[in-house]
């Protein structure tokens, strides 16, 4: 008999709360453990090869917790690393009841949407960026669809010191969203491919002319979740409906506390674990 476990729900730091507010918004019934590897925190600019170490760890940690069920609530992991896990790793195991899911191709299956010019633009962390994930899943459903990205390397940093809402950020705000829209004049959506940056958005649409579209991936990820288990009831069936949440983290508990405020909204508990396996 299959053990029955909680939804794993996994960030790099502190992004991937936005995703799990909004998912617990939607479902919850359901009990979530979540880990931020803030240890090792930002992925944006790590290599492949890292970014798929790292969170190959970090699944195994939650598969040894008792999760069947791990969503990557972190664009950097699922573009450089979900689909090696999924074709290679999860194979290995011989479970057919542990699945890894991601936000890039949620997002991808419903980008159609939002936009009429068919011209999108992504900002995201540097990683993402460079994977061209999103260029790659949205032409497998919409090839009419043409996507233009923008890398945002200071964005992260400076929600992560709490100064996105600072006068000093609206120059890097201002700069990329600049920079995306020189790259094509018919780009009528943006979409926010990093957890992080719903919080920067008043700031975003300060700087975004009206008539263009911005788009966050909380709500699809959230709704993409609630489709995925009513398909999957051999899945759903393992997941542990008593309606709590259990935090975690790879660094300091109390500093991660602090910090999940501005993500989360209110005060959190956490706990400090070690999922390294070198």
């Amino acid at each position: 008999m299959q053990q029955k476990g909680a939804i794993g729900i996994f960030d790099s730091g502190y992004g991937g709360l936005t995703i799990l507010k909004e998912i617990v918004n939607i479902l919850p019934q359901y009990n979530y453990i979540y880990l931020g590897d803030n240890a090792r925190t930002p992925y944006g600019s790590r290599s492949f090869e890292t970014v798929y170490h790292y969170t190959w760890e970090a699944i195994q940690w939650f598969f040894n917790q008792g999760c069947s069920l791990v969503i990557l609530a972190c664009n950097t992991a699922s573009a450089k690393a979900l689909r090696t896990i999924q074709q290679k790793n999860l194979p290995l195991l011989n479970d057919p009841f542990k699945r890894v899911l991601g936000v890039i191709r949620p997002t991808a299956e419903v980008i159609d949407n939002f936009t009429h010019s068919k011209h999108i633009g992504i900002l995201g962390t540097t990683g993402t960026v460079q994977s061209n994930s999103y260029i790659l899943e949205i032409e497998k459903f919409f090839p009419n669809i043409k996507v233009f990205q923008q890398a945002c390397p200071l964005w992260v940093p400076l929600i992560e010191n709490n100064e996105h809402n600072s006068k000093g950020a609206d120059f890097f705000v201002k700069k990329y969203i600049h920079q995306l829209l020189e790259q094509n004049a018919n780009i009528d959506t943006f979409l926010l491919a990093c957890t992080h940056y719903p919080l920067l958005i008043e700031k975003i649409k300060e700087y975004t002319p009206a008539d263009i579209k911005i788009v966050t991936q909380g709500n699809i990820v959230a709704e993409s979740l609630k489709d995925y288990l009513k398909r999957h009831p051999e899945i759903e069936s393992l997941c542990i409906k008593q309606g709590k949440i259990n935090f975690y983290t790879t660094d300091n508990a109390e500093q991660f506390n602090k910090q999940a405020i501005i993500f989360w909204g209110n005060n959190i508990q956490s706990q400090q674990v070690n999922i390294s396996t070198l």
